[in-house]
């Protein structure tokens, strides 16, 4: 039988559940940046939309369904910030699609970017000649983030989660002999305690986890 009062107690739990949710897995959530948001908004949406108008499914069936997904997306999130395979699996990784003004077809094709898709995201952010690229990265979003050749300063990390990224290292023109001594010059002995480390006008940037 219909009941506002059993809409109106949904609403209010459905709510409180979004609020909780969003405070414990970051506000990142409210605008989507990877694949795991997208879904977890998707999702919420869905189970809060379809059981709304659901006489059938009472306030505690309601309550037990959107706790199972929210304890799904608060494990998912916490491996794939602290276990690099699930969140490699999970998001993806940015991936270079051009360097030094040549497209890399296979990295292209791995990502499922047709030639159509690659040409109209670089003339979206006025790149008429692809010669001017010194790096375009497709991030996991599915954005593409540009480099030009007469951009000096590297604006992107060299360690993201303990991991060294080679194609930052060779737009430096670095190697990772280079990394290994300029961190320890740091007092970093092990890679895998930087949270993030950037290089920019000479200097380092750096986050630990040590720190955290």
């Amino acid at each position: 039988m219909f009941s506002y009062s059993d809409i109106f107690l949904k609403l209010v739990i459905g709510f409180v559940f979004i609020t909780l949710l969003i405070k414990f897995s970051g506000n990142g959530s409210l605008a989507p940046t990877s694949p795991l948001d997208q879904l977890q908004n998707y999702v919420l949406g869905g189970i809060i939309g379809g059981i709304l108008y659901n006489p059938a499914i009472s306030v505690a069936q309601f309550i037990v369904v959107l706790s199972i997904w929210a304890l799904l997306m608060l494990v998912t999130r916490y491996l794939k910030i602290h276990v690099h395979i699930v969140g490699k699996f999970i998001d993806g990784e940015p991936t270079t699609i051009i360097r030094n003004g040549q497209i890399l077809v296979e990295n292209c094709l791995r990502s499922n970017m047709s030639a159509k898709e690659i040409d109209f995201k670089l003339r979206s952010a006025g790149v008429l000649d692809i010669r001017n690229v010194k790096r375009a990265i497709l991030e996991q979003n599915g954005s593409l983030t540009i480099l030009g050749q007469n951009d000096e300063d590297v604006r992107y990390p060299v360690i993201v989660d303990g991991k060294i990224d080679p194609d930052v290292l060779e737009v430096m023109h670095k190697d990772e002999v280079w990394l290994n001594n300029e961190l320890q010059a740091q007092g970093i002995t092990d890679i895998k305690d930087v949270y993030m480390a950037k290089y920019r006008n000479n200097h380092w940037e750096i986050a630990t986890y040590l720190k955290h």
